[in-house]
């Protein structure tokens, strides 16, 4: 069984070393701080570590820190775009792990068991984390066996032979409770943690509230803690990590496909496809490239996937730019669907829809993914509400309901948005015409069915703009097959119904 291992990274200056390097202004040493509006009052919200060495502090008045510090830098938080580094702070640390959950306002938490091996060791691990993240902001880190006590023991460092000895030193601030919780913690005499484990819990919950002793526990591990990832974790993931950063386009896609490969044998082992793959490509500089893949069928072929590949990379509207080159290469299946052996049919009809679909993939990757597009059936009994239009590479899988049997189709293969106007050169009342001109030719009905009437919706009456329709199937004396309607009920809802081509059969 793997042992538990998290590793916690905290950015204690995250919001002001982020305003720095954002807006490329002031000078290094300045003291700066950020100010909102919290409690009626003008409040500063972060200090970089010139302004802390001030006396300046977050939570104190605007006015206050003026006074102390004159030509103090005052600048407006953005608690948006702190929120927005942290994310991508997140995506960064998916290279060391693929749980990360972000720990907000400014940290990090990483689940790192069974991924110590790739680096040496966890020393290893955590000196290439704050390598690459470290970079513009100032980071510090610890391990531990629990969420909570990674969290802790980054903030609150101590100096003990065991990480439980070192739980125990910690103070109750550690816990991460409201500040009258606190406060009673400490005019009580239970200054560390250590005075809380070695309490009975009922007499704690009773006098400082469960939300002390669950806190407790979590730190502890006594209750089950475990991390929310941003990102799901996908079905299958695979990766390549090099000792030496790749550069060249043509190696990075060579790399992919060896990844590729292996996927594939793992869903052919499992007899399942995949119709979406994520490939992601860090920089040795911190920069990341996305890709995706998708397919109309579930699919494992890796030649298929390597030539899709190379249309998407072909697509790019910012070509992918190795940089100084990309030394991890992750390959993601997010989700699987059973894919058995294929066997075509003898009129070769599977080997038709395969090349469709592959058709299909090609032109989605090489124009975008909405540029291509198929119809679905909408549950309505109105004609035009009846389709929608959706990318080609959607999930949804609804199909069309067939005609009865021996029968033709009830509605046409193309419909007409808006319907077309036609006259009506012989009508009869409450029956199909004789005769209608459409776009200045005459056509002579030989052949009818109908009617079928569509009305109005019941919360709507005809009044209010969708009269009644009587929908007829006609066919003309040269074989040519329409379906009309009049709008309107003769002399209830129009004196005189006008006439309209919706749709025209194959």
């Amino acid at each position: 069984m793997t042992t538990r291992r998290f590793l916690a990274l905290w950015f204690p200056f995250l919001p002001t070393e982020r305003w720095r390097m954002s807006c490329h202004s002031g000078k290094p040493d300045e003291p700066l701080v950020l100010v909102a509006t919290e409690r009626n009052a003008r409040r500063l919200t972060a200090a970089c570590p010139q302004a802390l060495k001030l006396g300046l502090a977050a939570g104190m008045t605007l006015a206050d820190a003026l006074a102390r510090v004159p030509d103090l830098c005052v600048e407006e938080a953005d608690p948006a775009a702190d929120a927005r580094l942290l994310l991508h702070l997140s995506d960064l640390a998916l290279r060391w792990s693929p749980i990360v959950q972000p720990d907000p306002p400014d940290g990090l938490l990483i689940d790192i068991a069974g991924c110590t091996h790739l680096f040496g060791s966890e020393a290893a691990l955590a000196a290439d984390a704050v390598a690459l993240l470290g970079r513009n902001l100032a980071v510090r880190h610890a391990f531990a066996s629990t969420p909570s006590a990674a969290h802790a023991l980054a903030r609150f460092p101590v100096q003990a032979s065991c990480e439980m000895q070192a739980i125990r030193r910690l103070p109750v601030a550690a816990l991460r409770l409201p500040v009258e919780a606190e406060t009673a913690l400490r005019r009580a005499g239970l200054k560390h943690v250590g005075d809380l484990a070695d309490r009975p819990t009922m007499p704690l919950s009773a006098r400082f509230g469960k939300q002390a002793t669950h806190a407790l526990d979590r730190l502890l591990g006594r209750a089950d803690s475990r991390l929310s990832p941003r990102r799901p974790l996908p079905a299958l993931h695979f990766a390549r990590r090099f000792a030496e950063p790749i550069a060249h386009v043509d190696s990075v896609l060579g790399a992919v496909d060896g990844l590729a490969a292996k996927a594939s044998r793992v869903l052919e082992q499992r007899h399942q496809g995949g119709r979406s793959f994520a490939i992601r490509l860090y920089r040795s500089d911190g920069e990341l490239r996305d890709l995706t893949i998708e397919t109309g069928r579930p699919t494992r072929d890796p030649a298929l996937l390597a030539r899709l590949l190379r249309e998407r990379v072909e697509a790019l509207a910012d070509p992918l730019d190795p940089g100084f080159g990309f030394d991890l290469i992750r390959f993601a299946v997010p989700a699987t669907e059973p894919l058995g052996l294929l066997q075509a049919d003898l009129e070769a009809r599977g080997r038709q829809g395969e090349a469709l679909s592959a058709l299909v993939d090609r032109l989605s990757v090489r124009h975008g993914r909405e540029r291509i597009r198929r119809l679905l059936p909408v549950e309505s009994h109105v004609p035009e509400r009846a389709v929608r239009s959706v990318p080609a590479l959607g999930e949804a899988r609804a199909e069309w309901p067939p005609p009865p049997t021996g029968e033709p189709p009830l509605r046409p293969i193309c419909l007409f948005d808006p319907p077309q106007p036609i006259i009506v050169m012989a009508e009869v009342p409450d029956a199909p015409p004789r005769r209608f001109i459409w776009r200045g030719v005459n056509h002579i009905v030989v052949r009818a069915e109908g009617p079928e009437r569509i009305a109005a919706p019941w919360w709507q009456k005809a009044s209010e703009g969708r009269p009644t329709r009587d929908y007829y199937r006609v066919e003309d004396e040269a074989g040519r097959r329409f379906w009309l309607f009049r709008r309107g009920l003769t002399g209830r809802e129009a004196a005189h119904p006008s006439w309209y081509l919706h749709g025209l059969f194959a």
